[in-house]
């Protein structure tokens, strides 16, 4: 009995198996690298170095916006200032286009005045004028031959060296237009007869007037282009429809120049509204 009792080896308490487990799992795990701390803090490297790469990729992101931003607000700056430039270039182009359209107008009123005036220096200075050859002698008998004259109530003057017949506008074209009337024939049919019987070789000019009321409508910009495009129609009538040679006679547009009567009545300004046919004493 006594040698049984000495070999049987002793069973190990509870107590002491638990204290055996804790110091074989202590040696065990002495040797992983992530228990370099005490209280197992290594644990947490993994996750903080994953916070820093966060960190640097969010602070990395709110650099280019911020980058983003400023490049933003430098195109908002741009444009502000292109538009600013565009507005200066449209007002400096109207301001042009508005010169331009002054210019060109003026430029029209310069050339129609100054056809008028070449007009009259012809008429005027006819009697020294040399063509083919021959110099053009003046006729004296302009008063006598004036009085043969019998337009029916057409008023006919002497005007110094020249003879007028005064036609009235409004017996031969529409209001404020160029546009002859289906009457105007029957008007200047019976002078065109008269003048090529009595003045067959005497330049005659055809002037044109009117008052000074504004014109609307049309396509006349002023009184001048008005009267002028007045008298070529008269001129086209008395040549292909009277059949005058077209070199006895040439056009002067007076516009509201010379009125016959005060334009403050309605009587006066269809007075001044009128085309004159003068008679001038040289030979074409």
């Amino acid at each position: 009995m006594f040698c049984l009792q000495f070999f049987r080896p002793a069973l190990p308490t509870t107590a002491s198996l638990l204290v055996a487990i804790c110091m074989i799992s202590l040696a065990g795990c002495s040797q992983n690298p992530y228990w370099a701390a005490p209280g197992g803090a290594a644990w947490n490297m993994p996750q903080n170095a994953a916070i820093s790469q966060n960190d640097a990729r969010l602070a990395e992101l709110n650099r280019r916006v911020q980058l983003l931003d400023d490049n933003n607000r430098q195109l908002h700056t741009q444009l502000a200032q292109s538009d600013q430039q565009i507005q200066v270039y449209k007002d400096e182009s109207d301001l042009l286009r508005n010169q331009l359209a002054a210019v060109t107008t003026q430029m029209e009123s310069t050339a129609i005045a100054a056809r008028d005036a070449q007009s009259q220096v012809r008429g005027m200075q006819a009697s020294t004028q040399i063509r083919g050859g021959a110099v053009i002698q003046p006729n004296t008998n302009l008063t006598q031959m004036a009085s043969r004259l019998n337009l029916g109530g057409i008023p006919v003057q002497q005007d110094g060296e020249v003879i007028r017949v005064a036609v009235p506008s409004d017996q031969l074209f529409a209001p404020g237009t160029a546009q002859l009337t289906p009457q105007a024939a029957s008007t200047l049919d019976p002078i065109a007869t008269q003048l090529a019987r009595a003045f067959p070789r005497n330049r005659i000019g055809i002037e044109g007037y009117t008052d000074n009321a504004p014109i609307y409508g049309g396509g006349y910009a002023s009184t001048h282009q008005l009267t002028a495009a007045q008298a070529s129609a008269v001129l086209d009538v008395l040549s292909r429809r009277n059949g005058m040679p077209p070199n006895q006679l040439f056009t002067v547009a007076q516009g509201s120049n010379n009125p016959r009567q005060s334009n403050e009545t309605p009587a006066g300004r269809a007075a001044n509204r009128r085309v004159e046919l003068v008679i001038y004493p040289d030979n074409y």
